[in-house]
């Protein structure tokens, strides 16, 4: 079931137009905590919807909601078992897009990360990476988060792979 509709999808975001860089964009990442967090976290996953505005051939704006969700490690000591809680996040952004070359972008997004788990209150959300385009209307992306709450930061390294659909531009 779950194959079929991903053929489905997949199949119907293709036929939709061939265009690219400005429009709706749909990704999946996924990655690993580094930093104060990495004993708490073991993976991270998330999605993002957006959308993306091409003024020009160089320059990308747009904005973007998501979320990302940590899955928890579970520290087993001596006579003591620890399950640490799942962290999620909901993060919304303004986007920026620098495209130097036809194929490869730099950018980011910057805005707050609302905390979904008990105790988690977000923070400052900001999310600098790479892109690099695998197909008229798609890119693969190594990207760096950053949350900052109270006095501590969430931080991951992920690779992506986004989507852009129903655009209003020519590939470049």
């Amino acid at each position: 079931m779950i194959k079929s509709f991903c053929l489905f999808l997949t199949l119907t975001f293709s036929c939709i137009s061939m265009f690219a860089q400005e429009g709706f964009k749909i990704g999946a990442h996924a990655g690993m905590p580094i930093g104060e967090y990495n004993d708490y976290v073991s993976v991270v996953i998330g999605a993002d919807v957006g959308y993306m505005w091409a003024p020009n051939k160089v320059f990308d704006l747009g904005i973007k909601a998501g979320i990302i969700h940590g899955f928890a490690e579970t520290y087993t000591g001596q006579n003591v078992t620890v399950d640490y809680p799942s962290v999620q996040f909901l993060p919304l952004a303004a986007s920026v897009r620098l495209w130097p070359s036809k194929t490869f972008s730099i950018g980011g997004d910057i805005g707050n990360a609302f905390g979904l788990n008990e105790g988690n209150d977000g923070g400052l959300y900001y999310r600098p990476q790479l892109g690099f385009q695998v197909g008229p209307k798609s890119e693969l992306n190594f990207s760096y988060t950053g949350i900052t709450i109270n006095d501590s930061t969430w931080s991951t390294i992920t690779m992506g792979f986004v989507y852009t659909f129903l655009s209003a531009r020519h590939f470049r």
